[in-house]
C-alpha cells in the first residue's frame, strides 16, 4: 500500500488556485492523489530538497506551504468556510460551527480560540466578511434580486443582509450596485 503525505497550503481559495497548485506538483513530478482548497495529498515521500523546490514554486504564485499544525488548522478552517460561502452547490443544513467541528474532528470552542488568537478576528467575523464579499460579487453580476441573494447566502431576510452589508461596507447594497465597479477584495486578502 502506498504511503500518503499531506501538504497544507495557504491562500488556496478558488478552483483556479487548485489548478495552479496541481500544475506546480506536476512540474515537480510529485504524484497527487487529491488537491482541494488548502490541502494536497500525495503518494510516496517527498524529500527535503523536493520540498524546498515546492515551497519556492508555490511562493512565486502567492501560496505558502504551511509547516506547523496551528497554521494548518487555521488554513483548513478558512478553506471550509470559503468552500461553503463561495463554491457550494446546495444549501448548508447545519451551522458553520458544527460543520467545522465535524470536518476537523475538534471541539469548536478550541478551534475558535485558536483562530481568534492567531487571526485577530473571530471565525464568525471571518464568515461575515466572506459572505459580504460573495454578496458584492453577486450584486456586481446583477443576475439575482437582493431577495434571491439573501436566500442563496442563507440570510433570514433582505433586511438582515442589508444591515450586515451596510455595517461591513458603509453603504447599502443598492448604493454598492449603482457604483458599477467590482469593489470586492481577493479572497486570500480577507
Amino acid at each position: 500500500m502506498a504511503v500518503l503525505q499531506k501538504f497544507h497550503i495557504k491562500n488556496m481559495v478558488c478552483p483556479r488556485c487548485i489548478e495552479t497548485v496541481e500544475g506546480i506538483f506536476e512540474d515537480l513530478n510529485i504524484d497527487t492523489v487529491s488537491v482541494v482548497l488548502g490541502e494536497v495529498t500525495v503518494t510516496g515521500h517527498v524529500d527535503e530538497e523536493k520540498k524546498a523546490q515546492l515551497e519556492k514554486k508555490l511562493a512565486t504564485k502567492g501560496f505558502e506551504l504551511l509547516q506547523d499544525s496551528r497554521s494548518q488548522l487555521i488554513s483548513r478552517i478558512k478553506a471550509i468556510i470559503i468552500e461553503q460561502v463561495h463554491h457550494r452547490k446546495e444549501t448548508l443544513n447545519i451551522n458553520f460551527s458544527t460543520l467545522i467541528a465535524q470536518k476537523l474532528n475538534h471541539e469548536y470552542s478550541s478551534l475558535s480560540k485558536l483562530f481568534s488568537s492567531v487571526e485577530g478576528l473571530t471565525i464568525e467575523r471571518f464568515i461575515v466578511k466572506q459572505k459580504i464579499e460573495r454578496v458584492k460579487e453577486l450584486l456586481f453580476y446583477d443576475e439575482l434580486t437582493l431577495s434571491e441573494i439573501a436566500d442563496q447566502m442563507d440570510y433570514s431576510s433582505v433586511a438582515h443582509l442589508s444591515a450586515q452589508f451596510k455595517k461591513e461596507t458603509g453603504m447599502t447594497p443598492s448604493s454598492f450596485k449603482k457604483m458599477r465597479k467590482p469593489g470586492h477584495r481577493p479572497l486570500d486578502a480577507l
